[in-house]
């Protein structure tokens, strides 16, 4: 059965149950989960991103809350700017990147929720890539080779 969504306010700059992680130096804070979905924010400093990778069974979505983000999706470069909504659907590569000199700060959620909240569990201020890359491949997150980025 899947996980029930708990009803409540998950106040800004908080996660829910406390918990914030720490992936690859950008600041991670879990906002809602359940089965049907998961919601996070991402606070990005300039320069940070998540390369191009696809979830093959989850749809995503982005609104940028604070700043810009570049969103490669599906070998197209956009800009995204607060306010904006990304959609990623299922098995179309994507990846944000803050190209700009400012902070970007947004919302992200994933549907179904999946593996996603574990996987950032097991993430948690780790630094070794290609033990990052493994463990979000256990976890349905294919990262593509780095040429895919350009």
């Amino acid at each position: 059965m899947d996980k029930a969504l708990d009803g409540g306010i998950t106040r800004q700059g908080d996660g829910i149950e406390g918990v914030e992680w720490n992936i690859l130096g950008q600041r991670y804070l879990p906002k809602a989960d359940c089965g049907s979905s998961f919601a996070f924010e991402t606070n990005s400093e300039p320069g940070q991103f998540v390369p191009v990778h696809i979830h093959p069974t989850q749809d995503e979505f982005i609104l940028v809350q604070e700043g810009e983000l570049h969103v490669k999706l599906d070998g197209v470069w956009s800009v995204a700017r607060a306010g904006d909504l990304v959609r990623m659907p299922r098995g179309v590569p994507h990846g944000y990147f803050n190209k700009s000199d400012k902070r970007a700060r947004a919302l992200f959620w994933v549907s179904p929720a999946g593996n996603l909240r574990a996987l950032f569990e097991a993430l948690h201020d780790l630094t070794d890539i290609p033990t990052v890359v493994a463990l979000s491949a256990r976890h349905e997150v294919d990262f593509l080779p780095p040429e895919a980025n350009d």
